[in-house]
């Protein structure tokens, strides 16, 4: 595990650990065992650990084809999961669409305040008119009995079938940036075209996420996987890091969405 270990940050180590267990029950057990959801960069970490494992297989689902959050199951080779395996539910947000607006914002501000671990809960997806998300299978009936307002808009959460999932449209937009470092402030200066004392004071402004929590660090070294979300600029998604060009830069590739 020290191998493992040293390729992640030092704060992903109880993450690390739980992982490894769970994979370990999965293969000693020969049965398979199932994770809460997990974003983006905890989903890479699990499957670079099953890798290292070799007895066993790691799958992911959260609710629809793109999902960024997934509930992912460690299973021995002959298993062959089913959606159900996944044991999450889908719940459409009905509102008074003729009166009202909804945002991300809005919506995961409500899920994140309600006492709901954000494990328990995965993506937030919506056509523009249509707004759904996912939970626990187990966190569900609670969800509905008591999330009943997003603001000040009455709402009420209903479950629907999978195949009733909207598809949301993909406002992500491939891009290779040249860094001098895969620094958190460089990433976000490089990205969204600010300087570097701009990125830093948006970090230390707490108006960066990384992987969802407020990040104030800006020498934060990311890696691949990492969701990193600007207030007012965008989010960055890193893709792949291809190692440094042979006047010692850094090569990235990137997901974004600029705002």
């Amino acid at each position: 595990m020290d191998a493992i270990y040293q390729h992640f940050r030092k704060e992903e180590g109880p993450l690390i650990d739980a992982l490894a267990e769970r994979i370990g029950q999965a293969a000693t057990e020969y049965r398979p065992v199932l994770t809460d959801f997990l974003d983006p960069r905890q989903w890479y970490i699990a499957q670079t650990l099953c890798g290292a494992h070799g007895e066993v297989r790691a799958h992911a689902f959260g609710g629809w084809p793109d999902a960024e959050r997934v509930r992912v199951l460690f299973a021995p080779d002959y298993f062959e999961p089913q959606p159900e395996d996944f044991e999450l539910a889908a719940l459409e947000i009905k509102y008074p669409t003729k009166f009202a607006d909804l945002t991300h914002s809005q919506v995961l501000g409500t899920l994140a305040n309600s006492g709901i671990d954000r494990a328990q809960f995965g993506d937030i997806v919506t056509d523009g008119v249509h707004w759904q998300t996912f939970t626990t299978r187990t966190m569900s009936e609670w969800v509905q009995a008591n999330v009943d307002h997003v603001g000040r808009i009455g709402v009420r959460l209903e479950p629907i079938a999978l195949d009733a999932v909207v598809r949301p449209t993909n406002d992500w937009e491939q891009a290779q940036l040249t860094m001098t470092s895969v620094r958190l402030d460089s990433l976000v200066g490089h990205t969204f075209n600010v300087s570097r004392a701009r990125a830093k004071a948006l970090i230390e402004g707490q108006k960066v996420r990384l992987n969802f929590a407020v990040s104030t660090a800006p020498d934060l070294m990311v890696g691949v996987a990492d969701i990193v979300s600007v207030r007012g600029f965008g989010r960055v998604r890193v893709t792949a890091l291809l190692g440094e060009t042979k006047k010692g830069k850094q090569r990235v590739d990137i997901d974004v969405i600029h705002k």
